[in-house]
């Protein structure tokens, strides 16, 4: 590749320029890792979602635990009174539930009324065990509102549309602010929900990014430092990794896409693999100064070793992260385009502006010291000489043990699960946990009941058969609260006939049914039915949070609504459960897509590359190889396929096929220069062997920092992302030599063959 010469100056304007543009735009960055984040615009189950919360409110709440033996006493009830006004005025909340903030249906003379089910002016009139007897015996207060045992009360704040994670973050802690300064810390003892979840992950998110940033900078450069012994190699990688790590987030502001977790992983990223890069220029700066060049004459013979092999490991990693953006899940699929885009922008600045600069300031020698990293050059020489000398051996010991393997892959589960994405002493988790044990389950799902005609869900047959369905409902382990219309009718019809306990059924009349619906005035019939009487919903409450157990979930309603006659009545499943669990499916579509897509792309580009399909194929090998290996791993530990763990073998894919372009183009130019192939291997892995196991140990060292994450797909990500580099190189090192130089005496003889006279 013919060099592109710039002016020193030039080249280290643009570095610093381009850092400067990227940090002016990340300021308008947003930090958004909300579920609606996840969920792809174009699903119909999203468009219906969309559609349903025109005409009921959300399903995403914040739930607050407070516990204690002197709940019903006034010194907690005035101030959780308070801490109720105070959250029912703020601007973000739409509506609170809680004792104080609740309606309940009561007889009367002439037929019933909804009132407060506790109030300011109700607790001048009861004493604490009335107030107790009051509360306890409400239908639907128990397990929602206050604990069965009455030492616990539930202040559950649902919220109007959120935009993003901040604005989340800002309600639940105008909520923490609220119960300081009324006092209740002492009592509050759990905080969970959706919106907590989502704070959760934000908090995550921003511990990740200050260990992370700093840490994977730290060591790249120390690393650098071990290997080169070069300040200049030193300041000019921490200039080209800022410019490009800024520009990269930068793209994902211009490309109008939010900062979330799968985000964050982005900035350690961009930062290894640009390392990556640098070292292998660095590494053939320091044999073209061995080789007593200096100035202009050593940048041009190191820019010769490593340009085209560079240019093509950052297009095949890019291919790989581009892959991603094959994923219906947005924040999967602009992690990938943003990381791709990113290598294309460090690719530039290593062939234009990284020669520039060591042109202008290289003034000294390269010394490679017996100290340092000198244990990697004994390293690649004795698993080069390995996969050599017992080539047979090493071949058939890595096909068996791959083999061996391959039936744990049929074990790999897809399952999203945000619970358990938080380690068992995370305070997200516990409180989940605690208010689960003592209310009810905090993941929602909707059974969503349309009739084609208004004043359709009042006739008496269609409200019995969302009775049978309800109790069918309530008698599923997983269903720890249903509710619909049906209860709130039941309740009036009660309450209209003095509280009598036999009354607490559906009528059967439909004009009774009308005149019912006609008087109530209370805040929660709307939020089950709309105001034409044709479209319902039925609220279920869950104590399960996987995508899996979910979708069994679903499945079994499905079934039972199939065996059921419905009539007219139309029958749809919506909610947060249902978009969560529509997840599993579009991973398992996204990482088929994103692999097959990336496999395919890169074995093109071995192809253009090489100009051989036999070569394309051999280094195809241990590329792959490694991505069989994490998921033998996967189902072998039964580590999910989630959010995260999606990305690997896509991300490994792309990163692998770096080193076997630097390590196989070598040995090409001395097959090529009329070299034996012993003799090409071992001049090859002399020359970038070394700088390919440094680039694999700062890879691994970086993404093994990711396991210092409180949140546990970043872990798994990292972990086995270092893994299977670690696959990566040993197939590189050991296996790919033992397989060239058992498929050498095949090439040899088809190439006599071919010479032989009278052959074609």
């Amino acid at each position: 590749m013919k060099r592109i010469h710039l002016p020193a100056s030039l080249a280290l304007s643009i570095l610093l320029l381009t850092s400067l543009a990227g940090g002016v735009i990340l300021t308008w960055l947003q930090v958004n890792n909300a579920p609606d984040t996840y969920f792809p615009p174009s699903v119909p189950t999203v468009q219906f979602e969309h559609q349903l919360r025109e005409t009921f409110p959300t399903d995403e709440v914040l739930v607050a635990l407070f516990e204690g033996q002197d709940l019903f006493e006034d010194s907690f009830l005035e101030p959780f009174l308070r801490l109720t006004q105070r959250m029912e005025q703020l601007s973000q909340v739409d509506r609170v539930l809680a004792v104080g903030a609740f309606d309940q249906i009561r007889g009367t003379a002439d037929g019933f009324a909804v009132e407060p089910l506790l109030s300011a002016d109700l607790l001048d009139q009861l004493d604490p065990d009335q107030r107790r007897a009051r509360v306890l015996n409400d239908r639907f207060a128990p397990g929602l509102l206050v604990t069965t045992d009455g030492t616990g009360f539930s202040l559950i704040i649902r919220p109007k549309t959120l935009d993003g994670s901040l604005q989340r973050l800002a309600l639940q802690q105008a909520l923490l602010d609220a119960i300081a300064e009324e006092g209740l810390s002492d009592q509050h003892t759990a905080l969970a929900g959706q919106l907590a979840v989502d704070v959760a992950e934000l908090h995550a998110m921003l511990h990740d990014i200050l260990i992370f940033v700093p840490g994977t900078l730290a060591i790249g450069l120390f690393v650098v430092w071990l290997l080169f012994r070069r300040l200049l190699a030193v300041v000019v990688s921490a200039l080209t990794i800022s410019a490009v790590t800024l520009l990269t987030l930068a793209l994902l502001v211009l490309a109008g896409q939010p900062f979330t977790l799968i985000a964050a992983i982005l900035p350690p990223l961009m930062s290894a693999l640009t390392l990556a890069s640098l070292i292998h220029w660095f590494n053939a700066m320091a044999h073209a100064a061995q080789r007593g060049l200096t100035g202009k004459e050593r940048i041009d013979w190191a820019y010769a070793q490593v340009a085209k092999p560079i240019l093509f490991a950052s297009l095949t990693t890019s291919v790989g992260l581009a892959s991603l953006g094959f994923s219906p899940i947005r924040p999967i699929a602009a992690f990938g385009l943003a990381a791709a885009a990113g290598l294309l922008i460090q690719c530039a600045f290593a062939l234009l502006l990284v020669p520039a600069l060591f042109e202008r300031w290289d003034q000294q020698t390269w010394v490679r010291r017996s100290g340092g990293l000198r244990w990697l050059d004994h390293l690649v020489r004795s698993l080069r000489d390995l996969g050599m000398r017992r080539a047979g051996w090493v071949v058939a010991i890595t096909v068996l043990i791959m083999a061996a393997g391959a039936p744990f892959i049929a074990r790999i589960q897809t399952e999203t699960n945000l619970l358990y994405f938080f380690t068992p002493e995370a305070p997200i988790r516990q409180s989940t946990e605690r208010i689960q044990e003592r209310l009810i389950g905090v993941t929602s799902l909707e059974i969503i009941l349309d009739m084609p005609a208004r004043d359709g869900l009042k006739a008496p047959e269609q409200l019995r058969r969302i009775a049978e369905l309800q109790a069918w409902l309530e008698a599923q382990p997983e269903v720890t609260r249903a509710l619909s219309m049906v209860d709130l009718i039941e309740e009036m019809h009660w309450a209209f006939h003095e509280e009598d306990p036999a009354y607490r059924t559906l009528p059967d009349n439909r004009a009774l049914i009308a005149q019912y619906l006609l008087i109530y005035d209370g805040r929660d019939l709307h939020e089950l039915v709309d105001r034409e009487f044709a479209r319902a919903r039925l609220t279920l409450n869950l104590n399960i949070h996987g995508a899996r157990a979910i979708n069994a979930l679903i499945g079994r309603i499905r079934t039972q609504l199939a065996h059921t006659d419905w009539g007219e009545m139309q029958i749809e499943i919506a909610g947060f459960g249902r978009l969560f669990a529509d997840q599993e499916q579009l991973l398992i579509n996204g990482q088929l897509r994103s692999l097959i897509v990336a496999v395919v792309l890169i074995s093109l580009l071995m192809l253009a590359m090489w100009r051989s399909l036999g070569a394309a194929a051999l280094t195809m090998i241990p590329n792959l190889a490694p991505v069989l290996l994490i998921f033998i791993v996967m189902g072998a530990l039964g580590i999910w396929l989630d959010m995260a763990t999606a990305m690997i073998a896509s991300v490994t894919v792309g990163i692998a096929v770096d080193d076997t372009i630097h390590l196989f183009h070598a040995y090409r130019r001395h097959r090529l220069a009329g070299r034996s192939a012993v003799w090409a291997l071992a001049r090859a892995y002399q020359h970038a062997g070394r700088a390919l196991t440094a680039t694999t140990v700062i890879l691994c060292a970086q993404f093994l920092l990711l396991g210092a994450s409180s949140f546990v797909p970043t872990v798994q990500f990292g972990l086995l992302t270092a893994l299977g580099l670690v696959a990566a190189l040993l197939f590189d090192l050991l296996f790919m030599p033992a397989l060239i130089i058992l498929l050498e005496p095949f090439k040899r003889d088809r190439k006599r063959v071919s010479t032989e006279p009278g052959r074609a």
